[in-house]
């Protein structure tokens, strides 16, 4: 595929307005340097609209986004009283001035061609969302060592998104870039989702035959979770919500989402029935020796790419990838299959009243039976 020159335009030379929305809440120490990666972009500024949609941040994010939008034209503040991302997106995309509509977030940092090249691969191929690799990029020593272990197949199940170098079609992508239009055919964002709502959103682009493209020339830097417990509790929270989108679609999940869940499963069955069963206890010791066994490798494997430094961290976040979303999609099934309650306080219950708000009621009135509801199940 030929590279567009730079700006990308439509047929006529014409260049298309892009909006980009920045879902925040409570990111006092990441956002101004994100909009200004973003304020960087060799995008023209004139064709270019950044709507920071904040979810009612109590820690000095407003401050910092006023300052730049007094300074910075192209930059709007909108409120968002629903606070969670799904919301965010919805409000923004109802407020956009744009016809293209691009997702960056905070705890990210962008390519100076990063609206450049997303416009381009939208306007060069048939996909109707297009985004780059999911790349993690730390400054610590600990988040040095969760970037490590995010990009590692061990880490991400071999994910694509994951991936690099990856170039092709994907079931899913990291942040995104549409044509407005499409999401009065397919709808918004489900409000019903405190996580996964980009998965939850592609699932039903790909149902209705919509196609997904990712590309490394679309570079970004994801900002890993700075200390253990913020990281457990973000995987808890993916194997959670991974578990809403499989039950409200009806739709089996793929073999690495079922792995930390089922082999944390079979490991406290056989812990329990251990003391009278010896060969209960044999296999638990197996099953823990063969998964030792694969951390340990792999961090060493990791390690002698990312940094010898990292060894001692990388077995601690391995294991908090894995036993975290294991947890979580236990917990998803309970909630939600088995039990049928709904999410819980301890992952994000929302209120009743906030399930949809008016901008989603609008679309949900004009999509299709059949080409899938944003609405919760």
């Amino acid at each position: 595929m030929r590279e567009s020159p730079l700006p990308p335009t439509f047929p006529g030379g014409r260049v298309p307005v892009v909006t980009v929305i920045m879902p925040v809440r409570n990111e006092f120490g990441a956002i101004r340097t994100s909009l200004l990666s973003i304020l960087a972009q060799d995008y023209p500024k004139s064709a270019l609209e950044i709507l920071v949609v904040d979810g009612d941040s109590d820690d000095g994010t407003p401050d910092i986004v006023r300052e730049l939008v007094a300074e910075h034209p192209q930059v709007r503040w909108v409120n968002n009283p629903g606070r969670i991302v799904a919301t965010a997106l919805n409000l923004g995309i109802q407020s956009a001035r744009g016809e293209i509509i691009a997702r960056m977030d905070a705890h990210t940092e962008y390519a100076l061609d990063y609206v450049t090249q997303c416009v381009a691969l939208l306007l060069q191929t048939e996909a109707d969302n297009v985004g780059g690799p999911w790349v993690a990029r730390g400054t610590t020593r600990f988040t040095r060592a969760v970037a490590a272990a995010f990009q590692s197949p061990i880490g991400s199940g071999g994910a694509r998104a994951h991936n690099p170098s990856y170039e092709g079609w994907v079931d899913t992508v990291y942040l995104g870039c549409w044509r407005k239009d499409l999401f009065q055919r397919v709808g918004g964002f489900a409000e019903d989702m405190i996580r996964n709502q980009d998965d939850e959103h592609n699932l039903r682009l790909i149902r209705v035959g919509s196609r997904i493209w990712q590309s490394p020339r679309v570079r970004s830097w994801y900002q890993p979770r700075e200390c253990l417990g913020e990281l457990s509790r973000q995987y808890c929270q993916y194997g959670y919500w991974k578990i809403r989108i499989m039950q409200k679609h009806r739709r089996p999940a793929s073999f690495r989402h079922v792995v930390p869940a089922v082999c944390l499963l079979v490991g406290l069955s056989l812990a329990i029935v251990s003391p009278w069963f010896p060969a209960a206890r044999s296999a638990l010791l197996a099953l823990l020796g063969a998964h030792l066994t694969l951390v340990v490798l792999g961090s060493v494997l990791v390690a002698s790419r990312a940094g010898w430094d990292l060894v001692p961290l990388l077995p601690v976040v391995f294991y908090c990838f894995h036993l975290s979303y294991g947890y979580g999609s236990i917990r998803g099934v309970l909630d939600f299959v088995v039990l049928r309650r709904g999410a819980q306080p301890r992952f994000g219950r929302l209120t009743r009243g906030r399930r949809w708000a008016e901008q989603g009621a609008k679309w949900r009135d004009q999509v299709p039976e059949h080409q899938g509801d944003s609405r919760p199940a």
